[in-house]
C-alpha cells in the first residue's frame, strides 16, 4: 500500500509564489519518476514537470522558467516551486510517482490533490 499526499496549496494574487510538496509513504522499495500534473475546470489534466531519481528535469513548455521540479530521494518526497504565477496557472495539482513495491511490478500512483487558485 502506497499513499502520495500533496500539500502547499492555496491562493496567492498574481506575480506571487508557492511551494508543494508531495510526501509518499507506505511498502517503498523503489520509487522511479516523480511528476506533477493539473487540471483546470473544464480541461484535461495535462503534465506539468517530471524528475528522474538522478535529478533529471523536464518541463511542459508553459511553466519553463517559472516552475522548478526536485525531489528529496532520502524523504520519498518531491517539489515545484512556482514563481511568477499567473491566474491561467489555477488548477487542481496531483502528484504521480511511479513506485515499486517490494515483490511486485512498478505501478503509477497518485495523490488527491491540492487546489492551487491565482488572483488577477
Amino acid at each position: 500500500q502506497v499513499q502520495l499526499v500533496e500539500s502547499g496549496g492555496g491562493l496567492v494574487q498574481a506575480g506571487g509564489s508557492l511551494r508543494l510538496s508531495c510526501a509518499a509513504s507506505g511498502s517503498i522499495f523503489s520509487i522511479n519518476d516523480m511528476s506533477w500534473y493539473r487540471q483546470a475546470p473544464g480541461k484535461q489534466r495535462e503534465l506539468v514537470a517530471t524528475v528522474t531519481p538522478g535529478g533529471r528535469t523536464n518541463y511542459a513548455d508553459s511553466v519553463k522558467g517559472r516552475f522548478t521540479i526536485s525531489r528529496d530521494n532520502a524523504k520519498n518526497t518531491m517539489y515545484l516551486q512556482m514563481n511568477s504565477l499567473k491566474p491561467e496557472d489555477t488548477a487542481v495539482f496531483y502528484c504521480n510517482a511511479v513506485v515499486l513495491i517490494p515483490g511486485t511490478l512498478a505501478r503509477n500512483y497518485w495523490g488527491p490533490g491540492t487546489q492551487v487558485t491565482v488572483s488577477s
